[in-house]
């Protein structure tokens, strides 16, 4: 008598545990409706070397940052912030960036950043602007928003801009600007 109720006992748990899965599995399935928005990797508190050929050429520190690679395009999302340091072939810091959010398109090579983008080249020009593109494929930054560029002697603001990736070949296409002018008399 005391087998067939243990074996009863074992039964009975046997069928609440496997009930009990399928619909575990069903309420999963049903709560990923698009299996795309999920990162295939996300990591926080963020600090990463990345080389380019060998050498090492960005540094990167993020609170959140997240790999998508099932949605179309592929990309990477810095959603709290990032900060970016270029470096040079002796490793010295060539240029800074950071921005409220981030995302590089991997496939693409393109970087977009979006508000309080501040960036530092090694002439010590510092460039604002909420919206900045970085196309490392072709060596080019830009924008179509407004752009303030503070250098050592004169402040430039306008609406749209173009640059070399080094920062040191820039034009502002529609300028403003406040410039100091030495009187001479």
């Amino acid at each position: 008598m005391s087998n067939s109720t243990t074996i009863a006992l074992q039964a009975i748990v046997v069928l609440f545990f496997l009930f009990s899965c399928s619909d575990d599995k069903k309420n999963v399935k049903a709560s990923i409706e698009e299996p795309d928005s999920i990162a295939y990797l996300s990591t926080y508190g963020v600090t990463t070397l990345i080389s380019d050929s060998g050498r090492i050429s960005y540094k990167i520190e993020a609170e959140e940052w997240h790999i998508y690679e099932k949605r179309r395009p592929k990309h990477w999302a810095f959603e709290k912030g990032a900060y970016l340091e270029k470096y040079d072939d002796s490793l010295n810091i060539e240029a800074t960036i950071k921005s409220d959010t981030a995302y590089f398109f991997s496939d693409m090579k393109l970087w977009k950043l979006i508000g309080n983008v501040d960036i530092k080249n090694q002439k010590n020009e510092r460039f604002f602007t909420d919206l900045l593109f970085w196309n490392q494929e072709t060596g080019e930054i830009y924008s179509d928003k407004f752009i303030k560029i503070e250098q050592e002697d004169q402040v430039t603001t306008g609406i749209g801009f173009r640059s070399n990736q080094e920062l040191t070949n820039w034009q502002i296409l529609s300028t403003e600007g406040i410039y100091i002018i030495e009187d001479k008399q």
